[in-house]
């Protein structure tokens, strides 16, 4: 394994920015989750796999609309320009790899 030895700055409210050939080492991106872990004398840092997040409140909200749409109850057709768009986009090769070129709007 190669070395790498980067130095941050430390700014007044205790933060840093990761040096990019440290990101880039361990394969982050944004968003990307960190795990420092210190020994009495250094500390290391990891990629952090990001842990399935599991909350009750949305698990029990889930089942509530499961039910609706097993017995019918409050499912509406989608709206035929939304239809339209999704069958269009189906016959298209996408390649959820590939990096967003431009400008997006949502």
């Amino acid at each position: 394994m190669s070395q790498i030895h980067e130095v941050a700055t430390l700014t007044s409210k205790g933060q840093i920015t990761l040096p990019k050939p440290i990101r880039q080492a361990l394969g982050l991106v944004t968003g990307g989750k960190v795990a420092f872990d210190f020994d009495g004398t250094a500390v290391v840092v990891s990629r952090a796999e990001d842990a399935e997040h599991t909350d009750p409140a949305i698990a029990k909200f889930l089942a509530f609309i499961e039910q609706d749409i097993a017995a019918g109850r409050n499912v509406a057709g989608l709206p035929a320009p939304l239809v339209k768009s999704l069958k269009k986009a189906l016959k298209l090769d996408v390649d959820l790899a590939e990096e967003i070129q431009g400008d997006v709007s949502l």
